[in-house]
């Protein structure tokens, strides 16, 4: 091998270190994807007998009048004749749809968010000033809708799975599976009804977003600068976030519910023709209260499920640092 002389156009240069695999762009990009979406998965097995019992009991009662020193309907007694009906592990029915539902819908916003915050906080930088919360809420609202339609599908067989207990014996579809939910659903009313409800499905998780998310990420902000510890400071601001995202979306999670759940008659009619017809006929024919019944159970399943994606995301965000 000839020797190297001054000036010599061969140059040795010493090997630049490759990015782990972690560290990868492409990878960096998809991870606030992967880690909402696992972050959700793990919430919702968790959660998931409390929505059950949230969707029992905003369908029940459907179409009577609320009547005062009637029998009232409570997480406890739900419970009871979910338990009664069948078995503890019926509290657990649609857990696969709720997966798929957090696999796509969470995966979704959660990134989406993360994708649309790190565009803002860039932004922001170069012109030496904090995001606001306008610019949280717009990542909020728009990361928030585009998951729902994309999680549409999923949602509306979760709803199917849980719902399918209230119908007589011989009238229950017995879904095996999420899959076997979306497979018969397509098959007898076609591939376009896995999107019905979709837009106060839309609209309650743009509202839902706008109260977890944008309350969250500025509730945080706003604490950061007290001399409050680090965990009172996450659970203060996911406090706020679950009762901002209850209040703002139960009314329409009651119409998506209500919506999903409808099937046709033996005449081929809908019981409701869209959501103003749906929110309009339960005014008329329920009250509005109605629309807030079970408010309480609602909570209990939103801030919980709030709190606990957050941290997963966190978590999942320190250890892929």
């Amino acid at each position: 091998m000839a020797p190297l002389h001054a000036g010599s156009e061969h140059i040795i240069s010493p090997s630049q270190p490759q990015p782990d695999f972690l560290h990868r762009p492409t990878v960096r990009k998809v991870l606030p994807f992967v880690n909402g979406g696992l972050a959700g998965v793990m919430a919702s097995c968790v959660i998931q007998p409390v929505d059950m019992i949230k969707v029992r009991i905003q369908l029940a009662g459907e179409g009577v009048k609320s009547v005062s020193g009637a029998p009232k309907i409570t997480p406890i007694s739900v419970a009871r004749d979910i338990i009664a009906q069948g078995k503890v592990l019926d509290l657990y029915s649609g857990l696969s749809a709720a997966v798929l539902r957090q696999v796509v819908y969470t995966t979704a916003r959660m990134g989406f968010f993360g994708t649309f915050m790190e565009s803002f906080q860039n932004r922001a930088k170069q012109q030496n000033r904090k995001v606001t919360f306008s610019e949280r809420a717009y990542a909020s609202l728009a990361a928030g809708g585009l998951g729902a339609l994309l999680g549409n599908p999923a949602d509306l067989s979760l709803i199917r799975m849980q719902s399918d207990g209230l119908r007589p014996p011989e009238k229950r579809e017995n879904y095996r599976s999420v899959f076997d939910a979306l497979r018969r659903i397509s098959r007898s009313e076609g591939v376009f009804a896995l999107w019905g409800g979709a837009t106060p499905t839309v609209i309650r998780a743009m509202a839902l977003n706008f109260g977890q998310l944008a309350f969250y990420s500025e509730t945080k902000a706003q604490l950061q600068r007290t001399n409050l510890a680090a965990p009172i400071q996450f659970f203060a601001a996911s406090c706020v976030a679950g009762f901002a995202a209850s209040a703002f979306s139960l009314p329409f999670d009651f119409i998506k519910t209500r919506l999903q759940r409808q099937t046709r008659d033996a005449s081929g009619r809908l019981p409701y023709k869209n959501m103003v017809d749906c929110a309009m006929k339960v005014v008329r024919e329920e009250g509005v209260l109605r629309f807030y019944r079970g408010f309480g159970t609602y909570f209990i399943r939103i801030a919980p499920h709030a709190m606990m994606t957050l941290l997963f995301a966190d978590m999942l965000g320190i250890l892929t640092r």
